[in-house]
């Protein structure tokens, strides 16, 4: 990626819209940029383990469970 890629815009739905929104109050941020990035980066994630023929999943100790990220 070339960093001196500058902001953009992009256009999203009403929808995606609420779900920014709930999530930004969530996560206690007013910066709804950094939480597309960071979900942006959980996807990538996800997608370069699916790719490589890995399990992308949350883990919960408690209970010894993981639950795979599913598409």
């Amino acid at each position: 990626m070339d960093p001196r890629l500058g902001p953009v815009t992009i256009t999203i739905s009403g929808t995606a819209a609420q779900h920014l929104a709930r999530l930004m109050e969530a996560t206690a941020t007013t910066d709804g940029g950094a939480l597309v990035m960071r979900a942006l980066g959980l996807l990538d994630l996800a997608l370069k383990a699916k790719r490589e023929g890995k399990k992308f999943g949350f883990y919960d100790p408690a209970g010894d469970r993981m639950s795979e990220v599913a598409f």
